[in-house]
């Protein structure tokens, strides 16, 4: 990819990624609907798949609710039209499970679809242990 290319690719992908966590936090599905493929797929920190319509419905409900994240030490690396986010983020939530707060490594995978629109293939997260932690 070009340099210029990149360069705008990469704010395009910045301005999603910062898009998707004000949705998270106010429970926004009009605007996680639009930044997800229909297709997309995500693996919870706790290892179970999410489908678009179980995450959108998950927001909807409040089952997940989120109340903060802070994100550090995020790359994005370019592949063709696959851009590879990886983040590190303290997050404070809910879900029907019970408090899910903590800190988590992510990977989020956009793919540039036919009419030139970032959208969020996968998701997947995991929580960082400190060494010596019980699991």
């Amino acid at each position: 990819m070009p340099r210029v290319q990149r360069h705008e690719s990469r704010h395009e992908i910045d301005q999603m990624e910062e898009q998707w966590q004000k949705a998270v936090l106010t429970s926004n599905t009009a605007v996680m609907d639009s930044l997800l493929a229909d297709d997309y797929i995500a693996i919870t920190p706790s290892g179970t798949l999410q489908s678009k319509e179980q995450a959108l419905a998950g927001l909807r409900s409040g089952a997940t609710r989120i109340t903060a994240i802070e994100v550090s030490d995020r790359r994005v690396r370019f592949y063709g039209a696959t851009a590879l986010v990886t983040s590190r983020a303290e997050v404070s939530g809910t879900s029907t499970g019970g408090d899910f707060s903590g800190s988590f490594r992510y990977t989020r995978v956009y793919v540039r679809n036919a009419q030139g629109v970032w959208k969020i293939v996968s998701f997947e997260a995991s929580r960082i242990r400190v060494p010596g932690a019980p699991r």
